[in-house]
């Protein structure tokens, strides 16, 4: 195909999926409507996902004020910020509950999405931009595991950075040394250290921010300028319109997020809940803790990875960004029950490794 035929492909490519020059916002909110159907529910996953993020960055810049991202004044900071800043512990709370409950509900998202067939043309850069939001989640939720620099956040990220340089010893030729490279530029140093813990706050605060905004704002906009998707069935049963019907129904969504919310930052703090010590500074002298375990949302990877040999994973996981990212394409003839069936056998696979991943691991090691 010649250079100019590719442009051209290209360039109609993203004018049918980005009709920017239809682009009117007070019209579009006039007369977009919601489709009404069984899976009406999944529209409000995105939302609250949306909300949980803003409750991050709202929460995350108030603990700005006083973390400090150092080794020495990390572990302190976060101690102060818990124990003698006026509501510091609520609000420290709130965000690592927010965190979880924003990876959930993006999760679920992806799910009923998926269930929808909502990538379907001309969808496709909609759902390519979803699937990098859950990917820049995941991000978040491991960089911001180590900025408390508590004995088990150090070495639960030791063992997730040696856990990408041993993927070189499945890859060919100089390929096999591109894990370790990556891995040194994400520790920045030797072991685990000041290096580290400054370019995880760099990743955590400021470009991990600023890729979700430029990402979500893209999907955004897909969402705007084509709709929503209109379900699982062949028409659905009514539609509704977006203002005012479907947003203050959003609206009230969030509004009980925000309650729930509150209330587990005020009387479940989100170290106890899963026993996680906080005042315990890590002390590179001192033994690595039994146990240790990543956050919940890494256990679907992380019992599979105590199992089965470290190649079977790497390949799954391998293939599974490649059907992530390709889903418009490689499930566009699918139709809408078999997906549905794929993304309740995915669900529940999640729930299953997540609730009872441990019970498993047990049954399976004797």
């Amino acid at each position: 195909m010649k250079p100019q035929q590719t442009l051209r492909r290209t360039g109609d490519f993203l004018a049918e999926r980005f009709p920017v020059d239809k682009l009117n916002f007070a019209s579009m909110v006039g007369k977009k409507e919601v489709p009404v159907h069984r899976l009406s529910w999944g529209y409000y996953l995105g939302g609250l996902a949306l909300f949980f993020f803003m409750v991050q960055v709202v929460t995350g810049l108030m603990l700005l004020f006083y973390y400090q991202p150092t080794v020495s004044d990390a572990h302190a900071s976060v101690e102060y910020i818990t124990e003698h800043v006026p509501a510091g512990a609520l609000v420290r709370n709130i965000h690592a509950w927010a965190s979880s409950l924003m990876i959930a509900s993006v999760l679920g998202h992806l799910l009923s999405a998926f269930a929808m067939k909502a990538f379907a043309r001309p969808r496709e850069l909609t759902w390519v931009s979803g699937a990098l939001l859950l990917g820049i989640t995941f991000a978040f939720g491991f960089t911001g595991y180590l900025l408390p620099w508590h004995q088990i956040a150090v070495n639960a990220t030791k063992i997730g950075l040696q856990t990408i340089e041993e993927i070189g010893a499945y890859l060919p030729g100089q390929m096999s040394l591109w894990p370790a490279a990556i891995k040194e530029i994400i520790q920045g140093e030797a072991t685990v250290g000041q290096a580290t813990l400054s370019r995880f706050f760099a990743l955590h605060v400021i470009i991990l921010p600023l890729g979700i905004v430029a990402v979500l704002g893209a999907h955004l906009l897909s969402v705007q300028l084509h709709g929503m998707s209109q379900g699982v069935d062949d028409k659905p049963r009514r539609m509704e319109k977006f203002f005012p019907a479907f947003l203050l129904k959003d609206l009230s969504v969030w509004g009980v997020a925000f309650m729930i919310l509150f209330v587990l930052g005020l009387c479940l703090p989100f170290e106890s809940l899963f026993a996680y010590p906080l005042f315990e500074p890590y002390n590179p002298k001192g033994s690595t803790p039994d146990g240790i375990k990543p956050e919940w949302y890494f256990f679907w990877i992380y019992y599979p990875l105590e199992l089965l040999p470290f190649w079977v994973i790497l390949a799954g996981q391998g293939l599974l960004g490649v059907v992530l990212l390709g889903t418009p394409w490689i499930f566009r003839n699918t139709n809408r029950r078999t997906l549905q069936v794929l993304a309740v056998a995915a669900g529940l696979y999640l729930l299953v490794m997540t609730v009872f991943g441990e019970t498993i691991y047990h049954l399976f090691k004797g």
